[in-house]
């Protein structure tokens, strides 16, 4: 009889992404932030287990055999160095969970994190009656933003018609076709309008930074990620035609990762309100259609 618990085979488990120098700097970024936290994370998908609980499972028994699978999860984790989200198949933004693989990113916009806390709630009104999610990938903020405001109507576009794919294996999970339109769009050629709100984390990796990334984000679509040579192509493209897509007082929330510094050197007369996120004040930012016209 083992005595093996599951939260010692965590801790092992933990050990060994450690010991193979998978770190929160190059290994880790896509869904958890820690050696513990990604070992948790596959431990418990491996044993069936509710992600969400592990003190009211930490003492519970593994057999061998079942330590042997995760030994065999762990070791496919290290060898292939592909994301853990996409060995499960599975990701989670602000407790929902979304099925993901390789032909969207993992899901992991700090945009979540406003439309939970409510930052974007004064901007809106009565009025708010449309919604896009631009770049939309496998779909999480829209499904997000249509559970944060039950009255709209979203329309989630991307022109990767593997990531539309994708995002409708989500819309219709949490049976929400009814309400989020999906289309396919070269940014916001196909998109009608006018928008209350535009939700946007679009490609904004400048080209060094995408040299030099890990073999976790090389393992997803590059296409979502390549901001050009300053990470703001798609940016510049977005901005000089937003305003027509947008009612009179829409705002767009956009996303731009760690590119401030571009994104001050390319629209230096612009001065858009930034929010606090978990990541930092320089992550996301509101910009009305007033600034934009």
């Amino acid at each position: 009889m083992s005595d093996l618990t599951v939260l010692k085979l965590i801790e092992e488990m933990s050990a060994q992404l450690e010991a193979a120098g998978l770190t929160p700097a190059d290994g880790f970024g896509q869904g958890t932030q820690s050696a513990f936290d990604e070992a948790a994370w596959l431990v418990l998908w491996q044993l069936g287990l509710p992600l969400d609980d592990l003190d009211g499972v930490a003492e519970r028994p593994v057999s061998v055999e079942e330590a042997a699978q995760v030994g065999a999860l762990i070791a496919k984790r290290i060898s292939t160095r592909r994301p853990a989200a996409y060995l499960t198949g599975e990701a989670w933004l602000q407790g929902v969970p979304f099925y993901v693989d390789e032909r969207v990113i993992i899901p992991r916009s700090f945009i979540a994190e406003l439309l939970a806390d409510g930052s974007i709630d004064p901007w809106l009104s009565d009025a708010t009656e449309r919604v896009l999610d631009l770049c939309t990938g496998n779909a999480s903020l829209a499904v997000l933003a249509a559970m944060t405001y039950p009255d709209v109507q979203i329309d989630a576009a991307d022109i990767s018609p593997d990531a539309l794919a994708v995002a409708r294996i989500n819309v219709d999970r949490h049976q929400l076709a009814g309400r989020i339109s999906l289309i396919a769009s070269d940014g916001l050629a196909a998109c009608r309008g006018p928008y209350d709100l535009v939700l946007c984390n679009p490609p904004y990796v400048n080209a060094g930074s995408m040299a030099a990334l890990p073999a976790e984000f090389r393992a997803e679509p590059a296409l979502a990620l390549t901001g050009g040579e300053d990470g703001m192509d798609f940016i510049r493209k977005l901005l000089r035609a937003a305003a027509q897509h947008m009612s009179e007082n829409a705002v767009l929330i956009l996303e731009i990762g760690n590119e401030r510094e571009n994104f001050e050197r390319a629209f230096p007369n612009l001065q858009p309100l930034w929010f606090d996120t978990s990541a930092g004040a320089d992550q996301v930012m509101l910009i009305t259609r007033q600034q934009l016209a």
